[in-house]
């Protein structure tokens, strides 16, 4: 079995694809209309995608305070400059549970928790 993509409905496709390819970096793999009202693009580099629903008739999207997704940086503190530069406050960190190891999280435009984890 291979875990293809996570799935996530946003309120706004440009908001989460400047989120997403601008803070994150993933790269626009493919983006299409789905049907009237309907977007999808999918994002990433990797074996595994996140996948961006935007329905224009879904008014409310509710991500859950339990889920989070996680994405590996060079450089922590070179991230948490770039989300200064760009307005997104961190929410919770940075935090450092071994010597190898340091995170934080934001929200994305949804408000789904996002994890920046450095580890040399």
């Amino acid at each position: 079995m291979k875990f293809c993509w996570s799935t996530l409905t946003v309120k706004d496709m440009e908001e989460s694809l400047k989120f997403y390819t601008g803070i994150v970096g993933l790269p626009i793999v493919q983006r299409f209309q789905a049907g009237p009202g309907m977007e999808i693009a999918f994002l990433g580099d990797g074996e595994t995608k996140v996948e961006l629903i935007h329905d224009k008739e879904v008014k409310e999207v509710n991500m859950g305070a339990d889920v989070s997704l996680g994405f590996e940086v060079e450089s922590l503190d070179k991230m948490a400059v770039l989300l200064e530069e760009n307005g997104i406050k961190i929410e919770a960190g940075p935090f450092q549970p071994n010597p190898s190891t340091r995170f934080f999280f934001v929200l994305d435009p949804n408000g789904l928790t996002i994890q920046f984890i450095e580890s040399k």
